[in-house]
Order: structure tokens, then sequence, then C-alpha cells
């Protein structure tokens, strides 16, 4: 009798953090992804690592006035102003539908503008069933302060990651400014106020001007740049940030490719958000998971999760 020949496994693509099993490293990026559902019909979620939704409010915002968004040569400017449904909305209208998916990983985004907006935005997703993880993102302008973002003052970052983390009945993931002066100081800062998790990096503030109008491209006259343009700057940033803090880093900025994904988990990423790939092609997300898998047969690489921090430096 002759034994069934062996199969040979394939690459191990599963990464996690915070108690978090993702089956990749793949995170479609807050802001590019809608509220998940819109992409049901374009992209198999389920094949994704996870996604992060739109960031969310305590209250419905508008947004900014258009134009909002500017192609840059290797990028985009963004000013949307963070227009969304409002948390309760979330839960009402786009978390039902979001659960009847099987095999998928959702991380809510969170923003506000004082640390009362904050906590009470989480109590209200506290309620909501099937949200992994909460995503604060603290590039807001602290109003209550005069306008200073919260990620870029070290006592603002501080105060607004404790009093998240206080509220929270699940894993905090905090999304770092990169218009700092130490990314590494403001990661250890989050770290130390409790963060479970940093991502890295948010946008970087630029602008763009129409020399014949002599006007800005974008409305609110600054926005946000992201894309290839900023990915080497990014990647430093999620290199040094990852030598300040023993918590889990997830880098962004700028992804488009497998190697890409692979660059930065060298630098020290355990997974990874991509945004801006998104608009140019829908179905981005999904066919770097198939790069990365194919990327890890061509390199004999079995186990994905073994390249973190991985970077020789001689």
């Amino acid at each position: 009798m002759t034994s069934a020949p062996e199969t040979k496994a394939g690459p191990d693509l599963r990464v996690s953090f915070a108690e978090i099993e993702l089956k990749n490293p793949i995170i479609a990026a807050s802001g590019t992804f809608g509220y998940g559902v819109e992409f049901e019909d374009v992209v198999h979620l389920d094949k994704l690592g996870g996604f992060v939704v739109k960031g969310l409010s305590r209250e419905p915002m508008i947004g900014n006035p258009p134009p909002r968004l500017w192609e840059t040569a290797a990028g985009m400017l963004n000013a949307i102003g963070l227009q969304n449904i409002g948390a309760s909305a979330f839960l009402e209208e786009k978390l039902p539908r979001l659960r009847q998916i099987k095999n998928i990983v959702v991380f809510a985004n969170v923003f506000g503008h004082t640390r009362e907006d904050y906590e009470r935005t989480i109590e209200i997703l506290n309620d909501g069933e099937g949200i992994a993880a909460y995503e604060l993102n603290v590039s807001c302008p602290n109003t209550a302060q005069g306008g200073v973002q919260f990620g870029c003052d070290p006592r603002s970052l501080d105060e607004v990651v404790t009093t998240a983390k206080r509220v929270a009945s699940r894993p905090l993931i905090v999304k770092l400014s990169p218009n700092v002066t130490s990314i590494a100081q403001m990661a250890h800062i989050a770290q130390e106020a409790g963060a479970d998790a940093v991502s890295l990096v948010n946008t970087f503030v630029a602008m763009a001007i129409d020399a014949k109008t002599r006007k800005p491209r974008i409305a609110n006259v600054t926005a946000g740049l992201s894309g290839p343009a900023i990915k080497p700057i990014a990647l430093r940033m999620v290199y040094d940030a990852a030598h300040a803090v023993s918590i889990p880093v997830i880098g962004m900025g700028g992804i488009s490719t497998a190697e890409d994904v692979v660059e930065y988990m060298l630098a020290g990423a355990t997974a990874v958000q991509i945004g801006t790939a998104s608009y140019w092609d829908p179905c981005a997300t999904e066919k770097i998971v198939d790069e990365l898998h194919a990327w890890c047969e061509d390199q004999n690489i079995m186990r994905l999760a073994d390249l973190t921090g991985g970077l020789i430096v001689e």
C-alpha cells in the first residue's frame, strides 16, 4: 500500500499583537476604506488581515469644503476634515452588517477635539459588538488648549492616551503624527500612558499651489501628504519607534508592493496599514496579500512574523 504524497505547507503569514491574531499583516488604513461595507463588493474582506474604519467622533461631522483632494507627483494631498457619521450611527447602521461578514477583524479609529470627546466616543463604541480594538487618532487639534495637536505635544499625548485607556474596553492602538521632533519620544510616551500598540505614521502637513490662479489647490490651504513620496521618511520613523518601545508597532506610509511590507517589518513593524494605494486601485490590499504569499514562497520564508525587526545593520 502506497502512502499519499506529502503536501508542502505554504508560508505562514499570520501575525499578532495585543492578543489579536491576524491571518496576515495587511490592514486597510482608516480614511481610505470607508466603513468597510463600501468595499465588500470589490475586495474579499475576509482575505485581509483587517481594516480600520473611517475615523469616528462623538457627533457627526460634515468635514471640510471642497476641493479636499489633490494628486501630487508621488502621492496625494487630502484635507477631508474627518467627515463621518458619528459613533452612534456607526453602531446602528454599519457595524451590524460588518458582523455578518465572517473572518474579518475590524478596528475603530477614534478622534476628538478634547479629552472628553475621546472619552465619550470610546464609551459609545464600547457597546458595539465586533470591534477588535480602538485606534486613537491623536493628530487632531486640542481645542481646549488653543488648538495644539494632541500628537505633537508630549503632555497632551500622555493625557489623552491615559484618558482613553481608562475607559476603553478593548486594546488601544495610538496612531502617531510624524510632525514631531522625535517620533521615538512620542511612541515612548504613548507606551507609558497605556497604549497596547502604536501605529505610524499619519500624514505629513503639506500644501500645493496653482501657479496660474495663485490660489491653494486645497480649500483648507494645508493638507496631509501620503503615498510613495513619504515612504523613506515613514520607514525611518517606524525604525526609530520600534527601537524606543516594547509594544508592537504598526507601520504605514507609501506601501504599494509586497516588498514594501517586508521593508516595514524588517524595520520593526509587526503589521502594516495600506491607504493611498487603494485610491488608484481599490483592490490593492487584496493584491498585496497575494504578492506577499508569492514573495515568501520565492524567498523560502516559512513564517513571515519572523521578519519583524530583522534588519541587518553591520
